[in-house]
């Protein structure tokens, strides 16, 4: 039957609920960048790991399973635009490069600590 004669959508683009297009404040709203730059895919694994110690570039690659090295390099530079890692160049041949948590990246991780475990005790819960 068709929605004239039930009244019931006999689509899924019927059901759908109209998405509004994202305005310029919302654009602009530093909760939307940050949930954007969290959801990305490398993003928290890093951050985590330079949460322990600095890590040089090639400990980071090894590290991080299944990342390729120029997503590395794109996600490392990203997070330093961002201001939430630091780099430092040694002088040696060939160069050497550390990553470390930059202070606002420290204290986004301290915020993040309660929601990762909430996460674990509610995952145990479901399990």
């Amino acid at each position: 039957m068709s929605t004239a004669h039930t009244g019931v959508p006999t689509s899924p683009a019927e059901h759908a609920l109209p998405v509004p297009v994202p305005s310029e404040e919302y654009e602009r709203c530093p909760v939307t960048g940050l949930l954007r730059r969290l959801g990305d895919k490398w993003t928290l694994v890093l951050l985590s790991l330079l949460a322990r110690r600095p890590y040089r570039f090639n400990e980071l690659h090894r590290a991080v399973e299944g990342i390729s090295q120029r997503m590395l390099t794109r996600t490392l530079r990203t997070l330093e635009a961002d201001g939430l890692v630091e780099r430092e160049v040694f002088p040696t041949v060939p160069p050497s490069v550390e990553y470390r948590l930059a202070p606002p990246g420290v204290s986004l991780m301290r915020s993040l600590s309660p929601l990762a475990t909430w996460a674990v005790e509610h995952a145990r819960r479901a399990g």
